[in-house]
């Protein structure tokens, strides 16, 4: 996905959702379930069941928005051995994602902190 948005965090919901939810269901899981504010302007990140759909949730300080993307033959490489309910992800890893990698394998560079040159 191409972002036309620049959010302050992109969070992944691990478990699936029943995709009869729009917006103000979706609202909720952000509240109750993943105990964040669906008005910060994040994006939240849902799965189908069957991995073959995705909804993004987010807040662009007048209304949400909220996107779709369904696969016709593939499904998205949903990251199930990772601990938490609520993965945070970077643009990268939802690049990836979208891009039917498994983002539980993709591991880029670390970034590297000096306070000074030896």
């Amino acid at each position: 996905m191409k972002m036309f948005v620049e959010p302050p965090a992109i969070y992944l919901h691990k478990a699936p959702v029943d995709f009869r939810k729009s917006i103000n269901g979706l609202s909720a899981i952000v509240e109750s379930e993943m105990e964040l504010s669906p008005f910060s302007g994040a994006l939240f990140i849902f799965c189908n069941r069957q991995r073959d759909k995705l909804k993004v949730l987010y807040w662009d300080k007048t209304g949400f928005c909220l996107w779709y993307k369904r696969l016709e033959k593939a499904k998205f490489k949903w990251p199930r051995k990772m601990q938490s309910s609520t993965i945070t992800l970077t643009e990268q890893q939802w690049a990836w994602l979208l891009d039917g990698l498994d983002i539980t394998l993709m591991k880029g560079h670390q970034p590297l902190h000096f306070s000074a040159m030896t």
